[in-house]
């Protein structure tokens, strides 16, 4: 690219060399470069680069045809830094490893892998910063662009600047990144580039017609004159879009050369790596000489080297596509032939794929093997996709069928539910056969309950389960759970009956009862026969669970056990918090250290309103702003069921009632009543807080009522507390009578706190205060033990009792301002002043100055984390950390780490 295709972008190179100029103060910048064909974001990019000379550079190019091959753009972007790979955490050291093919082990996941760039590069930027450029962004394979979209959105104060080159009206990976549109020339520049490339004058009208048709893209203005005549640019043509124009007249310009000439351009278009070596093996065995290379120099269309570089990307396009399908197929033929089936099987695969017409089961099973080591690296989609084609060329109609289902499950676990469910119509195809069957109904349920579908879950699951049963016990059981979680997220109007299908279906454990049989029977009996026959079962589940030693084969497992779909709730229903406790600690860890993103969302969410009831707000805010953060890495939508219940504890009206009433429509749509009934829950808690029992005590009759497990336990105390304030003693004596049933059968410290605290409500007996005060301060749910000294200092202040008043409400108002918990906190200081005392008005002793993000990490350094971490359990780089800690230490006015055990201390 010359100067002259650079004219007019003074502002756009600004822009580029305020980042470089950023990059030398520590910090580090993104951008993506959005625009038409040809409208001059490649040529951008190549000034870029040249003025990087003093930087450390590497670069990567997008192409259309090694989209299905996993890593494979990020491998070439982090190339010249894997001697830097020896210096990262040794997780992050496999994974990267593992996803490019350095050594073998399980199949990493892709924000591991996210999180071993985003350190590599810190690392490599230590000396000098670092310059990546990925031109054709939306061409790379999908699992290389979520990384790198990963890695943009965390990068912060690692000297790294990140360049993404995209095409207008193409799918990709990057939305929600800095952008800056490039734009066509101004008539002017437009006119001056025009004039450069015409062969003699032209009457001013039609040039100016030529200008505004092209709109100043560049590349139009220099290659549409060497293919159309003057008149037909000024005339218009039947091509339609500009970069349609700009193709068809690459197009024409490859018409004119040679046959020979022609075949070579489209080998090198079907060879995706550029290599010289192998395009030349492939001439050779297509037979060409020297002259088609000679005519291919001599157009202008492509230089060789090293590396093979077409003069743009719609060269390369037209090449391949005007190609007839015999030439494509000889093609790709050749270049099986000369690639190594050592060194790049999975090329050779892919090209011997494109070359085959007919249905070929040696080719179909190599496709077969390229997926399995796609996917043992990592490479869900690409993995998919080489199914896929597999299916295709599967000439028995049984096998076909067989690899359509596993396609089908790789792009379910890829996230492509859409084309999960096509492929699914192709493993229904095939010869009946009663366990494959099963197994697709099995996968469509699953996808039923990605999409949010949770009652068409159940029932879908319920019946994939009972045809898998004289099959497969092990995986029917399984199914079984996982339609009695689907119903029990469906929970609400109509669960009812999916529910008592589910628990009446489930079949008796066999052999040596491993947790998800022990919480399958203990669901069932708890939905079938009542809590009182299930709690013994229960608690011996929610124990083997706890205690259960986990391979690496079983980690996706047990994640999806462990959390508050199965494991995690039971520990809820049966009260026992600190179990609950440690399966959300151990499943958040382990969803890092495995990078499965999505189970964090679930456990950051789950842990959260754990949190809640201990007091630690400050703490749920940093894992509700964490669970955005990774929702706009992923593009998965944010879980936001701890920041409801935040919002409602915090007692801000306004915002809690926004996200509870969004929440409950949302979730009703969806099917969902389990979350609807949280939102529910959440919406009692928020107006006990304020005073306003009579929408209290409805909220929370309504979760009451649907009998939602691990609910009761959570509503109990707001329904007892709201229907008391309203003179409703039948809603407070059913209350006690549920109370006593759970605590007869499984008696806890927090249940028996619970069940005294409705038992002072119900019979104003003195005794059984002191009782809920003391239950509820053997255990870690503060805000439940300050409720219980606020509901009997407003007792005691109702009897007279002011002096005695005095104390439980002071202890109830000290203790809720400083956990945050504004509107139970306002209560007891409006308490307060009916006795007579002088109470001011005060803010909780929070750290308002700090970002969340800060606030997270802050508390983290606190409790003695070192900086790499911390950069590791948030999925942010060491430098990062570091910078993020100076400028909390200066918010704060401190100096060191220790310091931060006075200036974040926890709430009492």
């Amino acid at each position: 690219m010359g100067d002259r295709e650079l004219r007019g972008r003074r502002h756009e190179n600004a822009v580029l060399d305020g980042l470089l100029t950023a990059a030398r103060t520590g910090q580090s910048g993104v951008l993506v470069l959005c625009g038409e064909a040809g409208v001059g974001k490649s040529a951008l990019l190549d000034s870029l680069a040249a003025r990087s000379q003093s930087y450390r550079v590497t670069r990567v190019v997008g192409i259309e045809s090694e989209m299905e091959l996993a890593f494979a753009g990020l491998h070439q972007l982090c190339q010249p830094f894997l001697d830097h790979l020896d210096r990262l955490p040794r997780p992050q050291q496999d994974a990267l490893g593992t996803a490019f093919g350095l050594m073998g082990g399980a199949a990493p996941d892709r924000f591991l892998v996210g999180l071993a760039v985003l350190n590599l590069l810190s690392d490599a930027a230590g000396k000098l910063p670092v310059v990546c450029i990925v031109d054709d962004a939306q061409w790379l394979d999908r699992v290389s662009a979520q990384v790198l979209a990963f890695v943009a959105r965390r990068l912060a104060a690692e000297s790294v600047v990140m360049i993404f080159g995209v095409r207008h009206g193409e799918e990709h990976e990057l939305a929600g990144l800095p952008e800056l549109e490039i734009r066509g020339l101004d008539e002017t520049d437009a006119r001056a580039l025009l004039d450069s490339v015409l062969p003699g004058p032209v009457d001013p009208r039609i040039r100016d017609r030529i200008v505004a048709e092209t709109r100043g893209n560049p590349l139009a203005l220099l290659e549409l004159p060497r293919a159309w005549s003057v008149t037909e640019l000024a005339e218009g043509d039947s091509v339609g879009t500009l970069s349609g124009r700009l193709e068809e007249g690459f197009v024409r310009r490859l018409e004119v050369l040679p046959a020979d000439t022609r075949l070579l351009l489209l080998t090198a278009a079907a060879e995706p790596l550029g290599d010289a070596t192998l395009l030349w093996q492939a001439a050779e065995r297509l037979g060409l000489g020297a002259d088609p290379a000679a005519g291919a120099i001599e157009s202008g269309l492509i230089t060789f080297g090293q590396h093979i570089r077409f003069r743009h990307p719609l060269v390369r396009s037209a090449a391949y596509r005007m190609a007839s399908p015999r030439d494509r197929q000889a093609v790709h033929q050749a270049l099986a032939e000369v690639t190594d089936p050592e060194t790049s099987p999975d090329r050779r695969a892919w090209h011997r794929a494109q070359a085959t017409a007919l249905p070929d089961e040696e080719v179909a099973a190599e496709l077969e093997s390229s997926a399995r080591r796609a996917q043992s690296c990592g490479g869900l989609i690409a993995a998919a996709d080489f199914l896929e084609r597999s299916t295709e060329l599967t000439p028995e109609p049984t096998r076909r069928a067989e690899r359509a289902l596993a396609a089908a499950t790789a792009k379910r676990g890829s996230g492509a539910l859409d084309a999960a469910l096509e492929l699914l119509n192709g493993a229904t195809a095939g010869p009946r056969d009663e366990r494959r069957s099963a197994e697709v109904e099995r996968l469509r349920g699953q996808i039923a309950f990605d999409q949010g579908h949770a009652r068409d879950a159940a029932r879908q699951l319920l019946s994939a389960a009972q045809h898998l049963d004289p099959h497969d016990p092990d995986r029917a059981r399984m199914t079984y759970l996982e339609a009695m979680s689907a119903a029990i997220w469906a929970s609400g109007p109509g669960a009812p009956g999916i529910l008592a299908k589910a628990a009446a279906a489930a079949p008796p454990p066999v052999g040596s009862d491993p947790p998800a049989d022990l919480l399958l029977q203990a669901l069932a009996l708890r939905l079938s026969r009542g809590y009182t026959a299930a709690a013994p079962h229960l608690t011996k589940a929610l124990d083997q669970t706890r205690q259960a030693v986990i391979g690496a084969e079983d980690v996706s497992s047990w994640l999806w056990l462990a959390g508050n779909r199965a494991a995690g709730m039971v520990a809820i229903e049966v009260w026992d918090f600190d179990t609950a406790h440690e399966l959300a600690l151990r499943q958040d860890r382990m969803a890092r250290e495995t990078g499965a993103l999505v189970q964090l969302q679930f456990a950051l969410n789950f842990r959260a309103n754990l949190l809640c009831l201990t007091g630690d707000l400050s703490a749920v805010a940093g894992l509700v702003e964490e669970d955005r953060q990774l929702a706009a890495a992923t593009g998965n939508p944010q879980i936001r069921y701890g920041g409801v219940l935040l919002e409602a504890f915090r007692g801000n009206e306004v915002t809690a009632t926004g996200m509870i009433e969004t929440t409950i429509r949302a979730e009703t749509e969806q099917v969902q009543g389990r979350m609807a009934a949280f939102a529910t829950l959440a919406n009692a808690v928020l107006h006990n807080g304020l005073g306003r029992y009579e929408t209290a005590r409805d909220a929370a009759l309504q979760v009451f009522e649907q009998d939602v497990v691990g609910y009761g336990v959570l509503v109990v105390g707001e329904l007892a507390e709201a229907a008391s304030r309203t003179g409703d003693t039948k809603l407070v004596e059913s209350a006690l009578a549920w109370l006593t049933e759970r605590t007869t059968a499984t008696p806890t410290e927090w249940g028996l706190g619970m069940q005294a605290r409705v038992e002072a409500l119900l019979g104003a007996d003195e005794d059984a205060y002191r009782s809920s005060i003391e239950h509820l301060s053997r255990t870690r749910i503060a805000v439940e033990v300050a409720r219980s000294h606020l509901l009997y200092g407003e007792w005691l202040r109702r009897e007279g009792r002011r002096m005695d008043a005095r104390d439980h409400l002071r202890t109830a108002h000290d203790q809720l301002t400083a956990m945050g918990v504004e509107a139970f906190a306002e209560r007891a200081r409006h308490e307060l002043l009916a006795t007579g005392e002088t109470v001011r008005k005060r803010s909780p002793e929070t750290l308002n100055d700090l970002t969340a993000q800060e606030a997270q990490i802050a508390g983290l350094a606190r409790d003695g984390m070192t900086n790499p971490e911390i950069a590791a359990q948030l999925f942010i780089s060491p430098r990062t950390v570091e910078w993020h800690l100076r400028k909390t230490f200066s918010k704060l006015g401190i100096t060191s780490r220790r310091q931060l055990r006075t200036a974040l201390a926890r709430p009492a």
